[in-house]
């Protein structure tokens, strides 16, 4: 495996210059620190919370249910349709900031049903605020919550089935507690999200094992798999995967935070590459994990051995499992190419 080229300092560079796709990004997990912090302030703050500093100190986790419960404490700020219109800008100004060039979104209006908040309300509110930044074009995916049961996946599909155009609505997916709350009983309302032209995910293989997975494929349908990390404890698995092109939305850092693996030289992301499952790499929850697609591919590069053709090859297959038309799949790879070659040649 070829030794990782350049200064610490340089390749920190280069990768932040690097164009980036996005395609497992949370919205209420990318808010800038900044921003959430004026959200804090907005609602009179929390004793845990004293201070910016304190709320930073606050994203650390000891497993993944305990990221579940800081999620749900962080949302406790998310308040009115505005605050919608607010974070969604700030998000895609820090990804413009990034060399983003485009971004598939979660988001998950079902977790502010405790404030009365509509879904379709909250949804207009989102795409109010991406309009602010013209700079990237941003999707969003809808999550219906895994936690909330089929029967409320059926209720928020019905409040988004009319908005797939006006709002630019992708797909949808089922985050949450992925350990609790397995993908079958979800079947029907994903066969009826296909029917009303949803394209469809779902996190699998992240807090559960690989039955998680094979529940995703062989019940829901799914065009392709959130995380999937632990699909590597099954061989038969990744064969499939392979085989069958089902892309995977990786996300190494988070799993690392999370404690889905002890250290990012435990994640199989080099494994499925050379296996040729589809892959893009991804960051989650940003900012609740202090990571970026930058220090992803940093990570890649100088832990697990990734050459920068390597990486190259992620953010190319990124774009070849977004769910843009084919047509402009063509036309962004094309620019990522361009970019990528302006940078290589200077």
């Amino acid at each position: 495996m070829k030794q990782p080229d350049g200064t610490g300092d340089a390749l920190r560079l280069y990768f932040e210059r690097l164009p980036k796709i996005e395609l497992h990004l949370h919205l209420e997990g990318a808010i800038p620190l900044p921003a959430l912090w004026k959200l804090v302030e907005k609602y009179g703050g929390d004793a845990e919370v004293p201070t910016s500093e304190a709320l930073a100190a606050r994203f650390e986790y000891r497993d993944f249910p305990h990221f579940i419960d800081t999620w749900v404490w962080k949302n406790q700020f998310i308040r009115e349709y505005e605050d919608f219109s607010f974070l969604a800008a700030e998000v895609a100004r820090d990804l413009v900031a990034q060399n983003v060039l485009y971004a598939e979104v979660f988001y998950s209006p079902g977790d502010f049903r405790r404030r009365r908040l509509r879904v379709a309300e909250i949804t207009r509110a989102i795409r109010r605020g991406l309009a602010e930044v013209p700079a990237i074009e941003v999707a969003p995916i809808t999550d219906l919550i895994r936690d909330f049961g089929p029967e409320q996946a059926e209720v928020t599909l019905d409040e988004i089935r009319d908005l797939r155009q006006e709002a630019g609505i992708l797909g949808v997916g089922i985050g949450g507690s992925e350990h609790l709350y397995p993908p079958e009983p979800f079947a029907a309302v994903y066969e009826r999200a296909r029917s009303l032209g949803f394209h469809t995910t779902a996190h699998a293989g992240e807090a559960s094992g690989p039955e998680s997975v094979w529940g995703a494929l062989r019940e829901l349908r799914v065009d392709r798999i959130g995380h999937g990390t632990r699909a590597i404890e099954d061989p038969h698995l990744v064969d499939y995967l392979a085989e069958h092109r089902v892309p995977v939305e990786l996300c190494p850092i988070s799993n690392l935070r999370t404690g889905v693996i002890d250290a990012i030289e435990s994640h199989p992301v080099r494994t499925y590459f050379e296996r040729g499952v589809p892959l893009s790499v991804n960051t989650d929850d940003p900012k609740l994990f202090d990571t970026s697609l930058a220090a992803e591919y940093l990570a890649l590069h100088t832990r697990l051995g990734f050459e920068r053709r390597e990486i190259q090859s992620l953010i190319e297959q990124a774009v070849c499992c977004s769910w843009l038309p084919d047509e402009r799949k063509v036309s962004l790879l094309s620019r990522v190419r361009r970019e990528i070659d302006g940078i290589d040649k200077e």
